[in-house]
Parts: C-alpha cells; structure tokens; sequence
C-alpha cells in the first residue's frame, strides 16, 4: 500500500489559500454549468452534474454559486464550451495532461503551447503522454474516519481497486466507469467522503530528486492552473521526501 503522492498533497494544500479559491470557485462553477446543459438540471439524474456539485461543496463554493451556475445552464444563457485535452513535456521531460473547457479554442491552445515553451518544455499531439495515464475514479476520506486496514477492507467490499493512505488521509481508486457506484457502497460504510472526481492517474510516476526541476515543474503548472480556460493539470511525477520538505 503506497503513500498518496506527495505533490498532490502540496496542491491540494495549496488550494486552500484565498487567491487560489476565486479562480477554483469559477472553475467548479464552470464545470457545473457545462453538466447541467449536457445534461438534466436535477443531480440525481445525471452523474456528471453530480460529482461536478460535491466538488464544488468540498471545496466550499456556496449553495448560492452552486444553484446560480445551474440556473445559467437552464436558462440558456451559458456560454458554450469546448472540452479538450492538450498533451506535453515539462522540464525534464515530465509528461503533463492539460484539461480545459474553452469558448475559443485558438486562444486556449496558444496560450498552453506558450506555457510548455516558456518552461523549456514542449507541448506535443494528442495521444503523446496520455498512454502513461490512466482515466481513474479517485475518492478521498480524512485520516480520521479510521486506520488504514480498515479503509482497505471497505474498499475491497466496495468494488475498489487500489488504496493509498498516509497521515493526510486516505485515496480509493476505482475503474472510471465504476466510481459512482463505489463511492455510493464507501459512503454508507464510512460516511460522505471529502471528494469524489475522476482523474488521470500516472502509472509509473519518475521521482523528482532535485529541488531546482521541482521548482521548474511547480512554476508550469501554476501558470497552467491560473489560466482561466484550464480545468486541470496532471503531471506524471511525484516528489522525494527531501525535496517535498523545501517547497
């Protein structure tokens, strides 16, 4: 049983603090409306709609914020967005996926390319670095709701397929076609979880041994993440001990 990556531990960390927050806020409220239009308004009725608004709610947004953006989506009045993947290489060759929703794609795709070049990286066709990932459901508890044997047992019983826990909490891996039913069968075990979403999840992530590439890397993806159009980022990497304790 693996520790949870420790960059995903600083980034999540990280998206606690206030400026952080605005731009999260608009990205869940954005995410939320594009389900809402795909599909039914009523959560209950539609999957994607209803993991869009428990991330929004685990990471605080308002009630208000949450059944405005819904409101948008009914109402008509929502921008329409493109989803698109980009691919790329970071420093060190890092492999990086890119998610955005995006009302003007030449823009979206000029400004990542631009990213990945001002970092000495590359950005790269569809299907360059996708094959490292894997399209994952990832649901997380806090450390708190029990020891690690005992969320490893309710994971196995809930269909999961891997588990990963350290003193930050724990994370349950599942198919991405299976995670609303799994984290249905961990809830009425183990109570809601603090976040239910799906991911891409690095297969075989290269450990970052030094501070100055960590820095390059953490740099790439916050600009990344400022973008207003970007979604998510996922890089195939994880943190040495050492290195996570300076950033």
């Amino acid at each position: 049983m693996a520790g949870h990556s420790k960059w995903a531990n600083i980034q999540h960390r990280k998206g606690r603090q206030d400026g952080i927050r605005a731009k999260l806020f608009s990205k869940l409220s954005k995410e939320i409306t594009v389900a809402a239009k795909m599909g039914d308004p009523d959560p209950d009725k539609n999957p994607r709609l209803r993991l869009a608004v428990k991330e929004a709610k685990s990471n605080s947004v308002p009630k208000d914020v949450i059944d405005r953006a819904i409101k948008k989506a009914i109402g008509g009045d929502a921008e329409n967005y493109d989803e698109i993947r980009y691919e790329g290489y970071g420093p060190n060759g890092i492999a990086i996926m890119v998610e955005a929703m995006t009302d003007n794609r030449n823009r979206t795709a000029s400004n990542v390319r631009s990213y990945f070049t001002k970092s000495g990286g590359d950005m790269g066709q569809t299907g360059s670095v996708a094959f490292m990932f894997d399209r994952k459901g990832e649901i997380m508890y806090k450390a708190s709701v029990g020891d690690a044997d005992t969320v490893m047992m309710a994971a196995i019983e809930a269909g999961a397929d891997d588990v990963e826990s350290d003193e930050e909490g724990h994370w349950i891996y599942c198919s991405d076609t299976d995670l609303n039913e799994v984290a249905a069968a961990l809830e009425a075990v183990l109570g809601e979880s603090e976040t239910t979403k799906l991911i891409w999840k690095p297969q075989a992530p290269t450990e970052i041994t030094d501070l100055e590439t960590a820095q390059k890397l953490m740099k790439l993806i916050d600009t990344l993440e400022d973008d207003d159009d970007v979604q998510n980022v996922t890089g195939n990497f994880d943190l040495s001990e050492d290195v996570a304790a300076q950033l």
